[in-house]
């Protein structure tokens, strides 16, 4: 490979292949010029120049450049140079879809786990984004501290003490690169101290599943009732359980006080640790605000919060509040890196402090509330043998179709060119309780002038 400098500004790189030089490199530039890769307009270096950068006789580069102005590719002009044609660019045609399948791009997307990205407060983070550069002094812009700026985690120490009732020591804060990260630390920690198992809800996403897999350890899922997760049957090997407590990804149900009591329990019993996901726990409706589980044993309670639903997961901003003993052996696995942009890190503090955040969590809550109340309406209207559940909270709802329907709705879905998700999907390959048809329904991800157009589309693929 050959990097050649066209002229100032501009790099070239050609690869000239087959025999003889003048027809190689004429073959490099036709192609660079037919797939796009060099623009319309696009001034080429001098013959001199790219001779003298390739190393080839200068007659070679204008007897290639000028077949290439003869075939229509390149004009050159006194004064001008040589510069890329104007012509329609071939790129490679797409990959047919497989057999049965429809377009992979959908017209709507109702697949949980997305907020309302055309939501996201441009105007208020690009203020707090000044307002924090502006004050940051220069030591900010360093490496930094492993567990995240200090302006953050305290930020963070108190939204998650006064919104969701944690025990948070900004000490005890850990900045990540969004909730996978966070969980891979963990997966790594446990496998160190020993743990092999991991018990998990019989419902939930499959790559915290894979992450929990590739650090070593075996899931296994706790058994569910129609009061949710059952975390009173922890198996015997487990040394950790992860749990959605607030709001059960995907089925939508808290889990119980006793629950959460039990599960609490096992911890102190047998010295093992909670993973708590936070879960859009910021979003209810219908209910009073459910507490974070950590809140009942800071000591025994890892928990794990992200910027992913009430902003953007674009952001890749989580965190975790760690029992102090935990704190040394999770920046052992980080490596003591620091992961996230500290520019970031300063908005979100800027943001959090300011109030913003809370103004922006209300507002989402109150536009997601009218999306989820529009589902509830058109499916009583359109569906009405089909129930929602899980809909007091959270940015998703699951709808029950009867028996052996599941996988027909999914399939009519994909031909009207709606994303919609099974609940099968979501369920762990192990899980004894009996599998029910429904489909997983994410009213956050439209934005809010194709909602009524995904409702629509919606209802005709429903029984």
């Amino acid at each position: 490979m050959t990097e050649t400098r066209a002229n100032p500004g501009l790099d070239l790189h050609l690869e000239p292949a087959g025999p003889g030089l003048r027809r190689g490199l004429t073959e490099a530039l036709r192609d660079a010029v037919r797939t796009g890769r060099l623009a319309p307009g696009t001034r080429l270096p001098s013959s001199r120049v790219l001779a003298a950068d390739l190393g080839i006789a200068r007659n070679t580069v204008a007897d290639a450049y000028a077949d290439l102005v003869a075939e229509g590719w390149l004009t050159a002009r006194q004064g001008s140079g040589t510069r890329v044609a104007d012509r329609p660019v071939t790129t490679p045609p797409a990959a047919p879809a497989p057999p049965g399948r429809a377009p992979a791009r959908p017209a709507y997307d109702l697949r949980p786990g997305t907020p309302d990205l055309a939501s996201f407060p441009r105007a208020e983070w690009l203020r707090a984004a000044r307002r924090a550069l502006h004050a940051a002094p220069h030591e900010a812009l360093g490496y930094g501290d492993p567990r995240g700026h200090a302006a953050l985690r305290a930020a963070l120490a108190g939204y998650v003490s006064r919104a969701r009732g944690v025990h948070a020591d900004p000490a005890r804060v850990l900045v990540c690169n969004g909730f996978a990260h966070a969980l891979d630390l963990l997966g790594t920690v446990l496998r160190a101290r020993g743990v092999h198992t991991v018990a998990v809800e019989s419902y939930g996403l499959h790559i915290h599943r894979d992450l929990l897999a590739a650090a070593g350890l075996r899931t296994v899922p706790l058994p569910l009732d129609d009061q949710g997760t059952d975390p009173r049957a922890v198996p015997e090997d487990a040394g950790a359980v992860l749990l959605t407590p607030a709001h059960q990804f995907p089925l939508g149900m808290p889990l119980r006080p006793d629950r959460r009591a039990a599960v609490v329990a096992w911890a102190r019993r047998t010295g093992g640790l909670v993973l708590e996901d936070d879960y859009d726990g910021e979003f209810r409706y219908d209910r009073q605000p459910v507490g974070a589980l950590q809140g009942l044993d800071p000591d025994r309670v890892i928990h794990l919060g992200t910027a992913s639903k009430a902003l953007a997961p674009g952001l890749r901003l989580a965190w975790a509040v760690l029992p102090p003993p935990l704190v040394e052996e999770v920046l052992a696995a980080k490596n003591h890196l620091a992961t996230c942009s500290v520019l970031e890190q300063l908005t979100l503090a800027e943001f959090l402090t300011s109030g913003a955040y809370d103004r922006h969590v209300r507002a989402s809550r109150l536009r997601y509330r009218r999306r989820r109340d529009a589902l509830v309406a058109a499916l009583a209207a359109r569906a009405p043998g089909v129930r929602a559940t899980g809909i007091a909270a959270g940015l998703h709802a699951v709808l029950l179709l009867p028996p052996g329907t599941e996988q027909s709705v999914v399939q009519a879905a994909t031909w009207q060119h709606l994303a919609l998700h099974g609940l099968s999907l979501f369920r762990h390959p192990q899980a004894v309780t009996d599998p029910v048809d429904a489909v997983v329904v994410g009213y956050g991800t439209p934005p809010d002038h194709a909602w009524a157009g995904a409702l629509d589309a919606l209802c005709r693929v429903l029984p």
